[in-house]
């Protein structure tokens, strides 16, 4: 008995839209508040812009740029921000590459580690600065209480001494923010077919062999792309620099961005934060060309 099919039914008018109608809100949204934002930023940078008065203000032309250029207080804050940059990316990679090989190696409870390294990230940047604030306090916080019994008879103010400030930070950064790179890696792990291990195995590989030359080269892509968003997160620092020390003690771990805030919000002088918002911008773009050149280099030269 001969079947027949019923005829497709060609796409109407309303169809094609239904895509575009469902991005739509978030082109909306995107063009609200990232586009417009950064064309004001660009355009404000030209003028003497102020919360006080109406309006851009006076035209400007470079001498915002000339300015910004020429206080050392961007400089430093910029210095601020590159160090804690260095602090953070470089554990946060290595120590999530490490973390996740290990966890890999488990097959039933690796849900455990898991949750257990990824639970910190979720907390807001308050909780997180609420912790440490206890953690690193004088006299009774469990950081001198570690020291003490480390042997350290006067540990450093954590918090208050410049020297240690922006380690101290940094650490608390690394704690708060590792799982969400663990993660990254777990999945870039089981990716990795059970059978390039065999093949490994068989050829007389040991552990650390196959770590090296099996699993590390084949995590390249996961590991360039947890690096450069490790790397812009740490360089638009502010939160837990503001909450724990204002930027202070002397300024030693003021941040780009508390720069902008302050003389944005708190001064006023809206064209000024402009500039140096769109300096740092410069600054996170070459990083994240910079590292996406030399990683493509390394890949043809394999």
């Amino acid at each position: 008995m001969a079947t027949t099919t019923a005829p497709t039914k060609a796409p109407g008018r309303g169809d094609r839209w239904a895509g575009p109608g469902m991005l739509l809100p978030f082109a909306l949204f995107y063009l609200v508040f990232l586009v417009g934002p950064l064309i004001y930023t660009v355009v404000a940078g030209f003028f003497d812009a102020s919360l006080l008065k109406k309006g851009l203000g006076d035209f400007a032309g470079l001498s915002n740029y000339t300015a910004v250029l020429g206080d050392d207080e961007f400089w430093r804050t910029l210095k601020n921000t590159l160090w804690f940059t260095v602090l953070t990316t470089v554990p946060l990679v290595l120590l999530s590459l490490v973390l996740a090989i290990l966890a890999d190696r488990f097959v039933r409870g690796r849900w455990f580690f898991r949750f257990a390294f990824f639970a910190p990230f979720v907390l807001p940047s308050a909780v997180i600065s609420l912790i440490f604030t206890f953690i690193y306090a004088d006299q009774v916080g469990l950081a001198q209480q570690a020291a003490k019994w480390l042997g350290v008879d006067t540990p450093p103010s954590w918090l208050g001494d410049p020297d240690w400030a922006m380690i101290s930070i940094a650490a608390a950064t690394v704690w708060w923010t590792i799982g969400f790179n663990f993660v990254l890696y777990l999945a870039g792990l089981q990716d990795i077919p059970r059978s390039v291990h065999e093949a490994a195995a068989i050829d007389g590989a040991g552990p650390w062999q196959r770590i090296r030359h099996v699993i590390v080269p084949m995590l390249g892509r996961t590991t360039t792309l947890v690096t450069v968003l490790q790397a812009v997160a740490s360089l638009k620092v502010f939160d837990q620099i503001y909450m724990l020390t204002m930027g202070g003690p002397d300024g030693s771990t003021r941040p780009s961005l508390q720069l902008i805030y302050d003389t944005g919000f708190v001064e006023g002088r809206v064209g000024y934060a402009s500039t140096v918002s769109l300096l740092l911008f410069v600054v996170i773009l070459l990083v994240s060309l910079v590292w996406f050149a030399l990683v493509r280099r390394a890949e043809k030269e394999r």
